[in-house]
């Protein structure tokens, strides 16, 4: 063999070696990401709309890529089964009561699954386990949606057109509002007058307070009155003696009242005297009466003091009244 043969030997040789090292770099590097050679369990979830999600992509648990899609099967009535490959490592930081779902690497990125949720107080998934899968909402509805949003603020642009113009030309209660200068007026003074209103009840309200800081002051009348037992029971004694008077004041004047009644009536000796002319005509006349017999009974009593036969029985008793009256 020349050396030319031996060179186009080692020259094959080097670049077979190159593929070689090529090839199995690429087979740990596909390896590494379809995570071929890390230990990992089969976790299941089931699904009616997969989205265009293909075995090998990637499967994420809060922000962070944990295993891959491994396959996808029919089942049930139009249903998809997906195994997902989740690394062991990460296995006790998934819940059995976690979720999975469709969505997207970006907005139009490759499909993937994501895994959210999960309490504490449930257990770690397991070999074979299913989570709860929730449905995502696809382009289809999204623009179907956004469509019919599209409608809504159409039709309330359209409305407010028609309302803005109507307030413009005037119309309506509104546009009065807007348009009349006089209501305008109105509505100024109104203001002024709110302000003026604020301002006195502003004023009332300080003054409240005050009024209200006095009857707290310790030892004054209002503290005395809502504080002091003392004070509150005499006052309480106080009208209850007023109420006391109040009630025989009350029956003295009913009483007050049946006397003149009485005083008033013609059938008592009072009353005759009081309001009966004739009687009172006929006792003035019988005490004139009256008046002329004393006298004519003291001039009698005079002349029997001068008769000889009594004479003597008077100075006796002159004598006597005499010695008595002295010391």
């Amino acid at each position: 063999m020349d050396n030319a043969e031996k060179k186009r030997s080692i020259t094959v040789g080097i670049f077979v070696a190159l593929g070689i090292l090529v090839l199995v770099a690429t087979i740990f590097t596909l390896g590494g990401q379809q995570k071929r050679f890390v230990k990992n369990i089969r976790v299941k979830s089931i699904f009616k709309d997969v989205s265009g999600l293909k075995a090998g992509n990637n499967v994420w648990f809060s922000g962070v890529k944990i295993g891959t899609v491994k396959s996808m099967k029919f089942v049930g009535n139009s249903e998809v089964e997906i195994e997902m490959a989740i690394e062991a490592a990460e296995q006790k930081y998934i819940r059995k009561n976690a979720k999975a779902k469709v969505s997207s690497e970006g907005m139009i990125g490759n499909k993937i699954i994501v895994i959210y949720g999960g309490t504490a107080n449930s257990a770690p998934v397991e070999e074979g386990d299913y989570l709860k899968s929730e449905e995502a909402l696809n382009t289809d509805e999204m623009m179907a949606t956004l469509q019919e949003n599209n409608k809504n603020v159409l039709d309330i642009t359209r409305d407010f057109k028609f309302l803005s113009k109507t307030m413009v030309r005037g119309k309506g209660t509104l546009g009065a509002f807007l348009t009349d200068s006089v209501m305008a007026a109105n509505v100024k003074a109104t203001v002024v007058n709110l302000d003026k209103a604020s301002q006195n009840a502003i004023r009332i309200t300080a003054a409240v307070n005050q009024l209200i800081a006095k009857m707290n002051t310790k030892g004054g009348l209002a503290d005395n009155l809502f504080t002091d037992t003392t004070v509150f029971n005499d006052i309480k004694t106080a009208v209850n003696q007023l109420n006391q008077a109040t009630a025989t004041a009350s029956e003295i004047t009913s009483n007050l009242k049946q006397t003149t009644d009485k005083l008033n009536a013609s059938n008592n000796a009072v009353g005759v005297l009081l309001n009966d002319e004739q009687a009172a005509t006929r006792i003035r006349n019988t005490l004139g009466n009256l008046e002329s017999s004393s006298k004519k009974l003291d001039e009698d009593l005079e002349a029997l003091q001068h008769n000889f036969l009594l004479k003597g029985f008077f100075k006796k008793k002159e004598k006597a009244e005499a010695e008595a009256a002295k010391p």
